[in-house]
C-alpha cells in the first residue's frame, strides 16, 4: 500500500508488494506495513534517507508508540526493506532498491485495480496445475501468495484459475520457484451455471467478496464527503489516505476482475474504484504536507522533498 504503501499492507501485497518480500499485511495498522507504505507513498525515489525519529513521528500519528515504531524499524532493516546509516548519534533510514523495485512493481497493479481494458472477455479461463512437495511448505505458501496476486483462485488443490489472457507472470513465477511439474493451460466453460462445483466460478466467494466491497465503500463513502467539503486537516488526510491504500491494497489479491459478464448485477466494484480515486487523489497535497511538517521537526533541509502519488501514475510514475 511497501511499501506501503501503507505494507497484511503493507498488507501486500502489495500486497507486488508481494508476500515474497514485503511484509505480511495484517489488520490493524501493523507497524511495518505502514512504514514502508508512507516510505512508498511520499518518499519514494529520493536518495536522502530520513531521520528514525521523524519515522517513529510518523508512525505515532496512526497510534503507534515509539517502542513500537523503533521495534518495526528494526525488523525492517533484518528484512533488507529498510537501509540504515548513522551520522554521528543519529541514526537514519530509507528503503532499499529491493523494496523500491517491489513497491514500484505493486503499485501500478493496485492504482489500475478495477480499470476497465476496453477489450472484450473471449470467455476463456487460464488455467494453472502445479506439484510442489508437502515438506516445502514455504514455497506452497509463496506461491499462492503470487498467484492471488495475479488473480488466480484454488479450483481443486494444486489446479488454479483465473479469467486473465497473460501467462507471462505465471510462467516467471514458476521458473523464479523452480518448479518443474506445471501446466498451463487455456479453457472455455463447458456449461454455464456458475453454482456447480468445479465451474471457475466456484473458485471464488462471491457473496463475501462483494460484502467487503460493500465495508469499503461504507468507510470511505463519507471521508469523501468530507474532502468534498473542506473539512479534513492535514493529520486526519495522512491517516486516511494511508488506511484508503492499506484497504484498497488487498483488493487485487481478493478480486480477479472478473468480467462483468459473468459477476451479479450491481457489483461494486466500479463505484469502489471511484471512491478509492477520488479520495487518494484529493487527500494527497494535505496529506504531503502532513509528511513535510513532521520530517521538517528532523531534518527541515529536506522536508520539501516529500512527494505524493496520484491515480495518474497507474501507466507511468508522476508525482501529485
Amino acid at each position: 500500500m511497501t511499501s506501503v504503501t501503507a505494507a497484511d499492507s503493507l498488507d501486500q501485497t502489495a500486497d507486488g508488494l508481494d508476500e515474497l518480500t514485503m511484509p505480511r499485511s495484517q489488520a490493524g495498522g501493523q507497524p511495518q506495513h505502514l512504514l514502508v507504505t508512507l516510505l512508498g507513498d511520499y518518499w519514494f525515489g529520493q536518495r536522502e534517507q530520513l531521520p528514525s525519529a521523524g519515522l517513529v513521528d510518523l508512525l505515532a500519528e496512526f497510534g503507534i508508540s515509539a517502542a513500537g515504531a523503533r521495534a518495526a524499524l528494526g525488523r525492517l532493516a533484518k528484512r533488507h526493506l529498510l537501509e540504515p546509516s548513522k551520522s554521528g548519534r543519529r541514526t537514519f533510514y530509507g528503503l532499499t532498491p529491493m523494496a523500491e523495485r517491489v513497491f514500484n512493481e505493486g503499485l501500478s497493479r493496485i492504482l489500475s485495480f478495477g480499470a476497465e481494458d476496453g477489450e472484450p472477455w473471449d470467455r476463456t479461463w487460464l488455467v494453472v496445475a502445479f506439484s510442489v512437495p508437502e515438506d516445502q511448505r514455504d514455497l506452497r505458501h509463496s506461491l499462492r501468495s503470487r498467484l492471488r496476486w495475479q488473480g488466480f483462485a484454488p479450483l481443486y488443490d494444486g489446479v488454479w484459475v483465473s479469467p486473465r489472457r497473460d501467462d507471462t507472470a505465471i510462467t516467471a513465477i514458476m521458473a523464479e520457484a523452480g518448479v518443474e511439474t506445471v501446466t498451463l493451460l487455456r479453457s472455455a466453460t463447458l456449461y454455464p451455471a456458475p453454482e456447480g462445483p468445479g465451474h471457475p466460478l466456484s473458485a471464488w466467494n462471491l457473496t463475501e467478496l462483494r460484502d467487503t466491497y460493500e465495508e469499503f465503500l461504507e468507510k470511505f463513502a463519507p471521508v469523501l464527503e468530507r474532502v468534498r467539503l473542506g473539512q479534513v486537516t492535514a493529520s486526519e488526510a495522512l491517516v486516511a489516505r494511508t488506511e484508503l491504500m492499506d484497504t484498497w491494497r488487498r483488493f487485487p489479491t481478493l478480486d480477479p476482475e472478473l468480467p462483468s459478464s459473468v459477476l451479479p448485477a450491481g457489483w461494486p466494484r466500479e463505484r469502489s474504484r471511484e471512491i478509492f480515486m477520488q479520495v487518494y487523489d484529493g487527500l494527497g497535497p494535505l496529506a504531503e504536507l502532513r509528511v513535510r511538517q513532521i520530517v521538517a521537526t528532523w531534518s527541515p533541509e529536506i522536508a520539501e522533498r516529500a512527494k505524493h502519488h496520484t491515480t495518474g501514475i497507474a501507466l507511468g510514475r508522476t508525482a501529485g
